[in-house]
């Protein structure tokens, strides 16, 4: 069974741990709901979090919602100098890892909240997700 790559980011709205469980809570929330995930075939979960967020790892979300079979770790982004659309404030990344026979095309991402800036090239006609 082949492996596929889902997206997605979010922003917390300040750095807590509350903040930043909560956000990542919903993006996670998002991407199931948007590509109909079973947990069982979840291979890996990979968070990264803007140097900005240091109050909690986002992996606690995916623990709290029942991920306790699925490998997680969570790193920072790196940071490009100057100015640059992508690299937005209190941000927090992921990429997940899962077991489909669908096509990597069927899978969705989602950019919530301030992370919208990050893929602002996604259209919803084309199966992509951007919320506010």
């Amino acid at each position: 069974m082949p492996v596929r790559g889902i997206r997605g980011a979010t922003t917390a709205a300040e750095n807590s741990a509350e903040a930043i469980v909560e956000a990542t809570t919903e993006l996670l929330e998002e991407l199931v709901s948007l590509n109909g995930l079973d947990r069982d075939e979840l291979c890996f979960a990979y968070f990264t979090t803007t140097l900005d967020l240091d109050a909690e790892f986002p992996a606690l979300a995916a623990r709290r919602l029942g991920w306790v079979g699925v490998p997680l770790l969570c790193g920072n982004d790196m940071i490009v100098p100057g100015p640059n659309p992508r690299s937005v404030p209190k941000c927090i990344r992921i990429l997940l890892l899962y077991n489909t026979d669908r096509a990597q095309s069927e899978m969705k991402s989602a950019y919530l909240r301030g992370a919208q800036a990050i893929r602002a090239d996604l259209d919803r006609t084309a199966g992509e997700l951007n919320i506010q």
